[in-house]
């Protein structure tokens, strides 16, 4: 920084290119870190384990997870905040609050730079923790992939038993529904042919009935009252 004043040395921030961003996210080394590389300061790093030196967490000690260029922040593993909705997230850390206490060296390019004006004999102890690091992430991917493939052969497990317990429920709920449908049909064909009868019944007996009767009763109505007056009045 050139300027004193902070609103100058805010500005310069804010408008700062990425490279140099990069770099102010440096923190401090351990004492042992600093005889034995020389430097007294490092760019934090995802995987360096640090120790708080500040504030509510000073004390805890843990893997960097995270680093945030444009906030200037680090998360740690294991240090978390509330919010007001209940959920936990994890709490951005500003890396001159913390120490480094060990350092991630599976980058060799971070390496050469750690390397630089060492003796060979401190370049083997480098190489040689670099080579353990690695091992130790590769087994650790190793551990990952094989958590992932278990968690989806059960979830592949799950999905097969689900189809088997739905069908059957759906045989169970299908037997009742396929009893009934039967005594249903021979009902209706029962009630079919007593209404074909019943109808024709009907239609034909109230008509022959009426002609009949009117034809019986009509004729000698009209025939006999006038024979018999006629002989009467011959008689006489």
């Amino acid at each position: 920084m050139v300027s004193v004043k902070p609103r100058k040395q805010i500005k310069e921030i804010y408008n700062a290119p990425l490279h140099m961003k990069r770099k102010w996210l440096s923190s401090h080394l351990e004492e042992n870190l600093l005889l034995k590389y020389n430097k007294r300061a490092v760019s934090v790093v995802k995987g360096d384990a640090v120790r708080v030196m500040r504030g509510s967490f000073r004390g805890h000690e843990d893997k960097v997870v995270r680093v945030k260029i444009g906030k200037r922040s680090i998360e740690i593993e294991g240090i978390t905040m509330t919010k007001a909705d209940g959920n936990k997230i994890p709490k951005p850390i500003h890396p001159s609050n913390v120490v480094i206490t060990k350092l991630n060296l599976t980058d060799k390019w971070r390496r050469k730079k750690l390397e630089r004006g060492l003796s060979e004999e401190t370049k083997k102890e480098i190489e040689k923790e670099a080579q353990l690091q690695i091992k130790e992430a590769e087994e650790e991917k190793k551990r990952e992939d094989e958590l992932k493939a278990l968690e989806a052969a059960e979830e592949e497990a799950e999905d097969i038993e689900e189809p088997e317990e739905i069908e059957t429920t759906k045989k169970k709920e299908e037997e009742p529904k396929e009893k009934p449908k039967p005594k249903v049909e021979e009902k209706k064909e029962e009630k079919k042919p007593e209404q074909k009868t019943v109808t024709k019944k009907k239609a034909t007996t109230p008509k022959k009935t009426s002609e009949k009767k009117v034809t019986t009763k009509k004729q000698p109505a009209k025939k006999t009252p006038a024979k018999t007056t006629k002989k009467k009045e011959e008689n006489k």
